[in-house]
């Protein structure tokens, strides 16, 4: 309470029982209470609900719908695309659609991650709607799999926190040489999705980070078989985190990183693949080479299985013995947490942060930087020199001196994404850089402090894919 957390989401009854009996005791002043509380109360004032908006219980569901399609397709990245494998040509009409997931499509995260979507459209949906072939047997070979699955993994009926648990997914299967033999004759292309399960309630596993080995010689053989009919296999990733790439992802010939796309994510997808709209969205993360890459690797509780968190919430139950990684983590990253992690050490990746592929090509040019009262303007003009239309999301790093004070590599100050651009179109990019974005904390001194000397602006289309350069001191 003293800290600010003035409220509890949805707390246990040991905590309310401490509070109580802290302000009883006179350990707890009662006018932190009084804080707590009357900070709720200043929120609550301000919002639409206490103003007396005349809100509805009937949204216009179809243009929500049309909003998650839109918004979902912003954000996909294009991870590989060998020989222009994507977007599909005229000459693709059948697809055999292989992976649990390509029917039962993830459309957002669990718990709270989640929303009680009206429907999700499935990949195979996605397929059909846009006019494409679906390969049936193989459709009928996973849905009569993942129905007796689903049958088998029912939540029990007697939990009650069985509907507020993630439910358990069908496991991945590899189908036989027969069914393979009859899709690569009948299909002109394979599309092969990978599923990961994210969210409250179901935090990222050590094992999930890897594909098991189902999964692996399911793209192994789906994409050999394919190729030894002179055509083509795409992976289609719908995951909510980072997965391990570096071992496969030179057997499929395109990576499409769709993520949990939301109640539209089937049609969202197809938009991509078929060339409707040019893939533009960049990696916020670093994709690693392998977990032990992970900066915070050694400090991961690997080895816990923590209790139910509802029964620990509802109980009041809460273990605490004081182990390391478990009841408390070191925190011994320090500045250099993620991708400047890897960018100070120059560790190898398998997709640097800010990556992301195009349909099209992009030039830079032009780069220069202005300052007027301590404020710097960095501007970049970026073409479209490809034969479509696309957007880039352009970034912009920068190099600190480094000499007084520990600094990373570089890091991310700002980033745009231009307008959709069409062949041979320009558009002047402008980032605007206060002192604050220099800043870094004095420990010695306990301030905010920039740390004079030359700074590198490095404009480019990922963090390891830098295209101009500008210089200026401070």
């Amino acid at each position: 309470m003293i800290a600010g957390n003035d409220l509890l989401m949805p707390g246990r009854p040991d905590q309310y029982q401490m509070i109580v009996e802290a302000v009883e005791s006179g350990k707890l002043d009662v006018k932190v209470i009084d804080v707590n509380v009357r900070r709720m109360l200043e929120l609550i004032v301000q919002s639409p609900r206490f103003k007396g908006y005349p809100y509805s219980n009937k949204p216009d569901l179809k243009a929500h719908a049309e909003v998650t399609r839109r918004s979902a397709l912003e954000g996909m990245i294009l991870l590989e695309n060998r020989q222009n494998a994507l977007p599909f040509g005229t000459d693709i009409k059948k697809i055999a659609a292989f992976g649990v997931t390509s029917y039962d499509f993830i459309a957002g995260g669990t718990g709270s991650g989640d929303v009680n979507e009206a429907y999700t459209v499935s990949l195979g949906e996605g397929l059909e709607n846009a006019g494409y072939e679906i390969n049936a047997d193989i459709q009928t070979l996973y849905e009569k799999y993942i129905a007796v699955e689903n049958e088998k993994n029912k939540p029990d009926p007697n939990n009650p926190f069985a509907l507020f648990m993630p439910k358990i997914r069908a496991a991945e299967f590899l189908p036989d040489a027969a069914a393979l033999a009859q899709s690569t004759a009948t299909s002109d292309v394979a599309l092969i999705t990978i599923g990961r399960t994210s969210g409250e309630f179901e935090d990222r596993k050590m094992s999930d980070f890897y594909l098991n080995e189902t999964e692996k010689l399911l793209i192994k053989n789906v994409s050999e078989a394919f190729h030894k009919a002179g055509k083509k296999a795409i992976v289609i990733l719908n995951i909510g985190g980072v997965i391990e790439t570096a071992l496969w992802k030179n057997d499929p010939d395109a990576v499409l990183l769709a993520w949990q796309a939301g109640q539209e994510g089937g049609n969202s997808v197809v938009d991509i693949l078929k060339g409707a709209v040019n893939p533009s969205g960049k990696l916020p993360m670093t994709f690693p080479r392998a977990l032990e890459d992970v900066p915070s690797y050694p400090n991961f509780p690997r080895d816990y299985k923590p209790a139910n968190p509802m029964e620990t919430m509802t109980s009041g139950s809460a273990v605490s013995e004081n182990r390391p990684n478990i009841d408390f983590t070191r925190y011994e990253e320090g500045i250099f947490v993620g991708y400047r992690y890897y960018l100070t050490e120059n560790k190898a990746v398998s997709y640097p942060f800010g990556y992301g592929l195009s349909y099209t090509q992009f030039e830079y040019e032009n780069a220069s930087v202005s300052e007027k009262r301590g404020n710097y303007t960095i501007s970049c003009t970026v073409r479209n020199t490809g034969s479509v239309a696309g957007k880039e999301v352009v970034q912009l790093y920068v190099s600190a001196p480094g000499k007084s004070m520990n600094k990373p590599a570089k890091e991310l100050k700002a980033f745009a994404k231009t307008k959709l651009l069409q062949p041979g179109e320009s558009q002047i990019i402008k980032f605007k850089l206060t002192p604050d974005a220099l800043a870094s904390f004095d420990e010695a001194n306990s301030r905010w402090t920039v740390e004079p000397g030359n700074y590198t602006g490095q404009i480019g289309s990922s963090s390891r894919d830098i295209k101009q350069l500008v210089e200026f001191y401070r």
